[in-house]
């Protein structure tokens, strides 16, 4: 049975399901609610899909289950390995144990300032219904800065964070790359270079080249 991934492709939270899905090479069939965010927020979807009217939500068989990193939790928990030889959380309890570690770095340090300054685009604008503010972006940006130089640190020596590709460098894809290609920010990842050679590698993935496809209108 195909897998079905109800969201917009363009969405982070949903682009980064797809990338997993990439990844793991799992079929799917992709779900776009007609009228979004609207259809997201009636009875039926908030008993039957996602209770706080969100997507994605990935139906696989039987099962149900929401929010895009534990999706693909499930999906490496389940899949990874069977259908090629992409490992996005190890066996070994230590390795997974730093997977998790460096997934919380990009939940928690990562990702906010990265959010908060795409959404000053212009551009980003539909998805927030607010008008860009200057100082929260140079706020953002700061912030970036500081995350970064952390990064460069941790990516010595290392092809991928955990020092193989897995899902804590998987999470990391769409608003980076929405940040960095269309949002001319992407001076804050080149001028760090163990940061620069870590997205370069991620951006030569053959997932992530199907993957921007798949999400191409």
């Amino acid at each position: 049975m195909t897998i079905k991934l109800v969201g917009i492709s363009k969405s982070s939270t949903t682009f980064t399901v797809i990338i997993c899905l990439n990844e793991l090479g799992l079929p799917y069939q992709l779900d776009t609610p007609v009228d979004f965010p609207a259809d997201t927020k009636t009875e039926d979807y908030l008993a039957n899909k996602h209770p706080f009217g969100k997507v994605p939500v990935l139906f696989d068989g039987d099962v149900k289950i929401t929010e895009s990193r534990a999706i693909c939790r499930y999906l490496a928990s389940k899949y990874q390995g069977q259908h090629n030889n992409t490992i996005l959380i190890p066996n070994d309890v230590h390795k997974a144990g730093l997977v998790d570690q460096f997934i919380s770095y990009q939940s928690f340090y990562y990702e906010p300032p990265v959010t908060q300054l795409l959404y000053q685009e212009p551009t980003f604008k539909q998805y927030h219904g607010k008008d860009s503010d200057p100082e929260v972006a140079k706020q953002a940006r700061e912030e970036i800065v500081k995350v970064l130089d952390v990064y460069d640190r941790l990516l010595e020596g290392k092809e991928y964070l955990n020092g193989e590709y897995s899902l804590a460098d998987l999470l990391h894809y769409p608003n980076t790359y929405y940040c960095y290609a269309f949002a001319n920010h992407s001076d804050l990842w080149d001028k760090r270079p163990n940061v620069k050679k870590w997205w370069e590698r991620l951006m030569n993935r053959d997932a992530w080249k199907k993957s921007l496809e798949d999400v191409k209108d």
